[in-house]
This record gives C-alpha cells, structure tokens and sequence, in this order.
C-alpha cells in the first residue's frame, strides 16, 4: 500500500480487523524504509516473514529517540518535537515529516471524545511546555484555542491572577470551559484560589516536572477535586514520540482512538504480553506515527482492561529497564 493511501485509511478504521490490517501494513512499510528499526529487528531476528500478527512485531525502545534519528522516509522535516529534560539530559527529538497527520490525529480523537473545540473556551496552563522550544502539547493546545474561536480562550503562563478572574467569569455565565494544565501548575493554582466549578472541565496533562514532590493518581486528582470544587478530574495520555492521545474521563482509565492500541508487556520478558488486569511495561501502537516508528516500547508501567482500556501505574526505573533497551546497535 502507497503512504498516501495508507494515511488516508489510517483514520478511517473501526474495526479490530481493520487495525491488524494496517498494523502489519505499517510494520512492513516501516521495516523496509526506516533504517534504525529494521536494524533493531534485524539484531531481534525478526523480519517480515515472521509477523504475521500484532503480537509478532517488535517494540522500538523509547530510548531510541534521543540517540537515532527515526524516520521511515526521506521526505523534508517539517517539525520537530522535542522532550522536555534536565539540564544536560539528553531529549527526545520526534522528526515529524508530514504535519497533517498529527493534526488530523489529534482534532479527530478530540471530537471522538469531546466533540468540536468550538464547543468550549479553552484555557491553558502549561507553563513548563511554553518556557522550551518544540512541544508538540503547545502545538496542539495552540490549534485547539484557534479552532475554539472564544475571545477568553488562550495561554496563561505566570498571569494566574488573569487566569482566576477569566474562570470565574465563564462560570458565572454558565460557558462550557475546558481548562488544561501541567498538574504542578494546576495544584499550585487551585491552593491559591478555590472554586466550585459546574461548567468547567478539569484537565491534568501529568508531571510535577521536578517542581512540587511527585504524587500517584489518586492523591493528586483528590487534592485537585478539592480545589477545583468538582466530581472527576480528566486526563491527556501524551508524549513526543507519539502523534496520538488517550484520554481519560476521570476514573483514571484512559481509553485511545481507533488507529492507537496498547499492549502490556512482561517486565522479565520484554518480549511476551500480561493477560489483562497484570501490570507490565506499556507498548504502544501509534499508526500517526507513519513517517516514524509506530511501535514504541514505552518507560512507563500500567494494566490494560477487557474493554482495551488502560492505565498507568508508575514508571520504570533504570534497574526495571534493563530487558528492554538493546541499546546495542
């Protein structure tokens, strides 16, 4: 199958049958042209020949990204995304060949779980992302504000006062606001300001970004409940060497879009799957990431559910890593 007719299937599957389709597709374009995974295929003895399910392909370590450049053509970069790092930590760089592709991923998989952004005011508070050069959740919150079309819609860096007396006026008025944030900026905004919100929806992108102690789930969704005055607090499942989200609700369960699937590997054996409900590395399975690499083997731990529903339960350590980075190559 031709990349052009490729994309354009991408989006439209529905089905389980259609997915492995274009899975196994992805997997024998991206073998053939994206040099660095056929390699690592190649030192795993796996070729095309051998995968004949999804279960069969092999899972790029994430670590690749910030030694390798990985793309699947030879087409002129037109963005690069880059990993947010300490100082003097390497970053990941996600070469992205085709623009369009991320765009449509991600205003496709917003609409499929919130309908049109001119639906909502959408405000943003993602400071760590707006001091660096090169996020793709910028990118696609910046998209996301012009498509809402709301004059209050926008960025709020430092101005939290700006951002407090905007919320509070939306909500006097009964506007369907979304308001997405880093979780240390949101925690840091709702102790110095509280509120009870009805038509607001709350929306925590993860990481403390080394500004306030790391904490799970559920302790920091309950303090952000609590400051927020609401029932449930949603969820962005993101990162840059994807093209696609997940999103979640507020039970702590993300669930992808149709042309995203994940897979939960053994921690002993990086190469063989849990049963659903057991904890192990995440896999992801991104076919935006066309140009790329579609298989990622993630640094993050989690469960997947009956209904393909996942969550995510902690990171990896270096020590927990050391079955799945075949760094070697």
């Amino acid at each position: 199958m031709g990349n052009e007719s490729r994309n354009n299937v991408l989006f439209q599957i529905n089905t389980e049958a259609e997915f492995l389709i274009a899975a196994l597709d992805t997997f024998r374009f991206q073998y053939a042209h994206n040099k660095v995974y056929q390699k690592f295929c190649n030192y795993l003895k796996v070729t095309p020949h051998h995968v004949q399910n999804i279960g069969d392909i092999p899972f790029l370590p994430i670590h690749f990204f910030k030694e390798k450049q990985i793309v699947s053509n030879t087409d002129s970069v037109t963005a690069t995304f880059t990993s947010s790092g300490t100082t003097g930590s390497m970053t990941s760089k996600h070469f992205v060949t085709d623009i369009s592709l991320y765009e449509e991923s991600y205003r496709s998989t917003f609409e499929r779980f919130y309908g049109t952004p001119s639906s909502f005011c959408i405000l943003a508070l993602l400071p760590s992302y707006m001091e660096r050069e090169g996020s793709s959740l910028i990118y696609m919150v910046n998209d996301l504000i012009k498509k809402s079309g709301h004059p209050k819609s926008g960025f709020f860096l430092h101005d939290v006062e700006r951002l407090k007396t905007h919320l509070t006026a939306l909500e006097a008025i009964g506007t369907k606001t979304l308001l997405i944030g880093v979780s240390f900026a949101l925690l840091d905004f709702c102790e110095q300001y509280q509120f009870t919100l009805k038509n607001t929806t709350v929306m925590e992108t993860g990481g403390m970004k080394g500004r306030r102690k790391e904490l799970i789930r559920d302790e920091l969704h309950a303090l952000l409940k609590t400051g927020f005055g609401v029932d449930y607090i949603h969820s962005e499942y993101g990162m840059t060497e994807l093209l696609s989200q997940a999103y979640s609700k507020g039970n702590g369960l993300f669930d992808c879009p149709p042309w995203m699937k994940v897979l939960v590997r053994d921690t002993e054996d990086p190469f063989s799957y849990q049963a659903n409900g057991k904890s192990g590395g995440i896999n992801i399975i991104d076919l935006a990431n066309q140009n790329s690499c579609s298989f990622i083997a993630t640094q993050d731990l989690g469960k997947k559910y009956g209904d393909d529903s996942f969550e995510i339960i902690g990171r990896f350590d270096h020590s927990d890593i050391r079955g799945c980075n075949l760094m070697a190559l």
